[in-house]
């Protein structure tokens, strides 16, 4: 993985640096300036010709723009030209305030949206992952009009792996290929509105997990189920799929296509969301409904699609190594309301987490599995209906349910938004890029642990270390 310190790779912090040399050295005693124009010249011609054959970030232009223009005000002193005298300190001052400011406004870019490096996952086993996609016979494709358009759903798999060698190819974030990983990264920045350039960086990550590696032996692996936000892709949870799976668990995390932002198909085929808000709270809160149930549907179909799989689905690779009986519903935002509905529906889940979703159940009835509920530290007046709707469901089941509220959080905090979004506290909280991914994983095995595994111990005690918890 890439070493970067505040968003910068070593070749970027040099061009950094070296353009900065560039336009302290006008101001430098009159020994030094010649030298040190000499040096950052040096670096910041050899940093930005590395760069512009491995590729330059939109984020260094400004950078490489400010060290250019200084390096062409430096350029006659730095040649020993004379003629004329040196520019009255008046006169270079805005210069060198300008090129300076570009130099900033460069850095800040890069710093608040640097390339994803996803924290080593701190379980027994290696990590590796593969992907499938699956059609339900028994469902139609309600978002299109042909009555032999079947529900398709594209699964994510992060599995416990045997140990791999070091310089292995990880797998890359967002797509099976660099086609898919960009396709996906535009088609988010124009479901959130953004500009397409501000989602460059993702696409170019890798994360820690090996593409196809052999699964580890032992004994079965419990499973945990996961639908994304709306809008929301298979991969937006990847750093904690992949701490969980070092922990001996495999992870399915589902696209749904028409409502996550973008899908690609097997076949070559890109599907864009059709979810949109009308700005009608009761007919949104209706379309939600619908959307929620539909993903509820496609998350007791993949736990059926899994059990298939284990016996011999994919051969070699998880066959024989997943154990269905232990399965979670999990998911974030509207994945986890369609999380609470799936097990309402579908007695074969054993466990809940719901990761700061609303519950969208109408017809929100008993039902028998615990449930962790992680909620962002709401603002006073934010959202009122949240907690104590959200409350109303965990009592309805006959198992204990845990909500725990993790303070400096927002509602993304709990995906991988941290590590790439700008760390604004109302965006991803204020824990820093790596913190909530952690807690999260952190938590969540706790509840997985105790609720899959059996495992003893003081589970109130474990979730409160995390944050502030209400029993239920």
């Amino acid at each position: 993985m890439n070493v970067t310190v505040f968003g910068l790779s070593l070749l970027e912090l040099l061009a950094l640096a070296s353009a900065v040399v560039l336009v302290l050295a006008r101001w430098l005693p009159p020994g030094a300036r010649r030298p040190s124009a000499l040096a950052g010249a040096a670096a910041l011609v050899v940093s930005a010709g590395v760069l512009a054959v491995l590729g330059i970030r939109w984020q260094l232009l400004p950078v490489l723009a400010g060290g250019g223009l200084a390096l062409a005000f430096a350029a006659p002193s730095l040649l020993g030209w004379r003629a004329g005298r040196r520019a009255r300190w008046w006169v270079a001052l805005p210069g060198s305030a300008a090129c300076l400011a570009l130099i900033v406004v460069g850095a800040t870019a890069a710093w608040a949206l640097p390339l994803p490096v996803f924290p080593e996952p701190s379980g027994a086993h290696a990590v590796g992952t593969t992907v499938v996609q699956w059609a339900d016979p028994d469902r139609a494709e309600a978002a299109t009009s042909r009555t032999d358009d079947k529900r398709v759903v594209v699964v994510q798999l992060w599995y416990p792996a045997q140990d791999v060698p070091p310089d292995a190819e990880r797998a890359r974030y967002l797509g099976r290929t660099a086609r898919d990983a960009q396709v996906v990264a535009r088609g988010q920045a124009d479901y959130l509105g953004l500009p397409a350039f501000v989602l460059d960086e993702p696409p170019r990550a890798r994360t820690r997990a090996v593409p196809d590696a052999p699964a580890a032996g032992g004994d079965r692996f419990p499973v945990v189920l996961f639908s994304p936000g709306l809008g929301g892709v298979r991969t937006q949870n990847t750093a904690w799929a992949e701490e969980l799976a070092s922990r001996g668990y495999v992870v399915a995390a589902l696209d749904h296509p028409y409502d996550s932002a973008v899908v690609t198909l097997a076949d070559g085929r890109t599907v864009r969301t059709q979810v949109a808000a009308t700005g009608d709270q009761a007919e949104d809160n209706r379309r939600a409904a619908g959307w929620t149930a539909v993903r509820a549907a496609d998350l007791s179909f993949v736990l059926t699609q899994l059990g298939r799989l284990d016996r011999g689905g994919i051969p070699g690779l998880l066959s024989g190594r997943l154990d269905t009986r232990r399965a979670a519903a999990t998911g974030h935002s509207l994945g986890g309301a369609a999380a609470l509905q799936a097990a309402r529906q579908d007695p074969r889940f054993a466990a809940v987490i719901d990761l700061d979703g609303f519950p969208r159940d109408p017809a929100a009835r008993p039902f028998h599995q615990p449930v962790l509920a992680l909620t962002h530290d709401l603002e006073p007046g934010e959202t009122p209906d949240y907690i104590p709707r959200l409350t109303q469901v965990l009592q309805l089941s006959t198992a204990t349910g845990y909500r725990l509220t993790v303070p400096g959080t927002a509602h993304l905090t709990f995906t991988d938004a941290p590590l790439f979004m700008p760390p604004l506290p109302a965006l991803v909280g204020s824990l820093g890029r790596t913190a909530g991914p952690r807690i999260t994983a952190a938590a969540t095995v706790a509840f997985l642990d105790a609720t899959l595994r059996g495992s003893s111990g003081d589970l109130a005690a474990a979730l409160s270390r995390y944050g502030h918890l209400t029993v239920l």
